[in-house]
Parts: C-alpha cells; structure tokens; sequence
C-alpha cells in the first residue's frame, strides 16, 4: 500500500521586514499588492500573515469572485496561516462598488473566522474592506473583533 506523504515548509526569502501597527498601515501594505486596474470591477480576499512581533510574513491571494461576491473556505483561511505557522492575521477584501459598508455576509464572515481561529491559537487580528480611496476597519469600527 502506498500512501503520500505530506510535506509542510516555510522559507523566509530575505523580504523586506514591514511592521504592522494598526490598520491604516495593514491598509498600505495591501493596497500597494493589490491590481488597482481591478479594485472596481472584481471582488477578491487576501490575507495577511503576521508572526508574533506583527511582522508580515506574507500576503496570500486567497480567492477571486465577480463583482458581487467572493467565496471565503474558512478551512482555507486556518490552513493557510498554520502552514505559515502566522500568529495573527489580517482579511481583506474589496468592494468593487467602492462602498465601504459591511454587509450582513461580511459580518457573519468575521465572527465566523475570529471562532475558528480561537480554536487554532491564530489570532484575527482585522478584517479591513477596502477600495482604492479608503477602508472600513471591523477592529476599529465595530464590536466583533
């Protein structure tokens, strides 16, 4: 019987060390990694992977959608930060309409994802929606984080 093997790794590549401080500094660093020739025409969520010290370890480019909609795997999310092995992270997605407004589906994403990532010691630490002009912060502007 053979059965695979499964590899898990991590690699430091000598990037440039970006601390995040608060979400107007995770707002930069997304926004310089995101296709603004897209921002307006096509949904999409990234995550941001913190270690310990709130270092960027990286940016993963979680899913695309139209331009109403994104599909967020919640397993998707734990996987990818464990795999980093990240000690926060950071959602972000954009409203192709510019409307900064969470909507009931955002909200109900956030406190989904800020449980499940209790349970795996992964700390959410925001869930920015973002547009070219602007962002809404759920850590600063709501109660769910």
């Amino acid at each position: 019987m053979e059965i695979s093997e499964i590899k898990v790794s991590y690699s430091n590549c000598g990037a440039s060390k970006v601390k995040i401080t608060n979400s107007k500094t995770a707002y930069d660093v997304v926004l310089s990694h995101w296709n603004l020739e897209l921002i307006e025409y096509q949904e999409e969520v990234k995550l941001l992977l913190l270690n310990r010290a709130n270092v960027v370890l990286g940016i993963h480019e979680l899913s695309k959608g139209g331009t109403t909609g994104c599909i967020v795997d919640v397993k998707m999310v734990l996987a990818i930060a464990l795999k980093c092995n990240a000690h926060g992270i950071i959602v972000i997605h954009n409203h192709p309409s510019g409307n900064l407004k969470p909507s009931e589906a955002d909200k109900s994403l956030t406190s989904k994802l800020k449980k499940a990532c209790r349970i795996v010691d992964v700390n959410m630490l925001d869930h920015l929606i973002i547009s070219k002009d602007g962002y809404y912060s759920f850590k600063d502007k709501s109660n769910l984080l």
